[in-house]
């Protein structure tokens, strides 16, 4: 559980501030690929090279973790379930979000 809540904040964070993985990892001074393991759920990283992840995204290790701060969090986990729906409904639903919104 808790890993899948680091995958998510991690992409999270990075996509706020408007990063790549493949810029993001390195910026670490990792190879290119790293965050997009990370992401993945491939790997996670070291406790030395997540204090680095913190100190890049300008986060504390507690904020980073702090989730119920975090709406995203929830979005991110509505498109993973999003991509598992067909065509049709995916149409429904977005009809539905647009009325939600006017």
């Amino acid at each position: 559980m808790y890993e899948e809540i680091f995958f998510k904040r991690l992409t999270q964070l990075r996509l706020e501030k408007g990063l790549s993985a493949r810029d993001m990892s390195l910026s670490l001074g990792q190879s290119e690929s790293y965050i997009n393991r990370i992401e993945n759920q491939k790997m996670l990283p070291s406790m030395t090279v997540f204090f680095y992840i913190c100190e890049f995204l300008e986060v504390t290790p507690k904020e980073f973790f702090d989730v119920d701060e975090c709406p995203s969090i929830q979005i991110l986990d509505i498109i993973d379930d999003l991509k598992s729906v067909d065509p049709q409904t995916l149409q429904h639903l977005a009809a539905i979000i647009k009325k939600l919104r006017d």
